[in-house]
């Protein structure tokens, strides 16, 4: 079993930017997206050519904004959880699908100015005590963009961000929490000393001098970390800010 995980940074604007050959040629069973900034109603409306996948979506109450969503390829039998009360912005987005939970998630940013950063904590907090309590039924397997860098392994200049939205001591260390709370890093419990990145700023050209950050995840719970093949980044893959993530599930 073959997923992905990629924050297009726009539904609208990585469709024309080839997201649909992407999306053939990548094979994957499930892709989840994030910060796809639709609504349903203008969704209903673009009639994006998803050929050969089922379609989940979660917006956020705010038009253009954030928001979630999962492509699981046609003849693979899912079903969506309830949305959450607590997430009007459209950040979690979760499926059942059989022997797994595939939890998609949109993590808060920060902020450059860190304003939104004690609410950050509060939100993954919350988050937290939710996919402890969905851990009990059955294991979990948690992706999406984190909008952290747990390491120092994971940013191209860690000493300058020390202070830096993605790269504070309070969100490492709530990171650190999840992490011991039952689940694995995929890609650093397979490629312990690997440099890959999955994020760069459209700022000076960071990409081509992959001046970046890891901070697109699959976490899995303890229990099935033995059954990952592959946990891999697709930096090659353009069109967004955000490059895709991946893992490869033993089945």
């Amino acid at each position: 079993m073959k997923i992905l995980s990629f924050n297009v940074n726009g539904i609208r604007a990585i469709v024309k930017k080839g997201f649909v050959d992407f999306l053939k040629k990548s094979q994957s069973d499930f892709l989840c997206l994030q910060e796809i900034k639709i609504s349903h109603s203008a969704r209903d409306k673009e009639q994006f050519d998803f050929t050969g996948y089922q379609e989940f979506w979660n917006p956020a109450d705010r038009p253009g904004y954030s928001g979630t969503a999962i492509l699981v390829r046609d003849g693979l039998v899912t079903k969506a959880m309830p949305k959450l009360s607590w997430d009007d912005e459209g950040r979690i987005l979760v499926l059942d699908i059989g022997k797994y939970y595939l939890v998609n998630i949109y993590f808060p940013n920060a902020q450059d100015d860190l304003r939104r950063l004690p609410w950050k904590i509060k939100w993954n907090d919350k988050l937290l005590i939710y996919l402890k309590k969905l851990a009990t039924k059955k294991p979990l397997i948690v992706c999406g963009d984190f909008n952290v860098a747990h390491q120092e392994i994971d940013l191209a200049r860690p000493k300058e961000n020390v202070y830096s939205a993605g790269f504070t001591s309070q969100e490492r260390a709530w990171m650190d929490k999840f992490l011991v709370s039952g689940f694995k890093d995929t890609f650093r419990e397979l490629h312990s000393h690997k440099i890959q990145y999955s994020w760069w700023s459209y700022r000076a050209g960071a990409r081509v001098r992959n001046v970046g950050w890891r901070i697109d995840y699959f976490c899995v719970s303890n229990k099935i970390l033995k059954k990952i093949k592959k946990a891999f980044i697709l930096d090659n893959v353009m069109g967004s800010d955000h490059c895709p993530v991946g893992i490869e599930i033993d089945e």
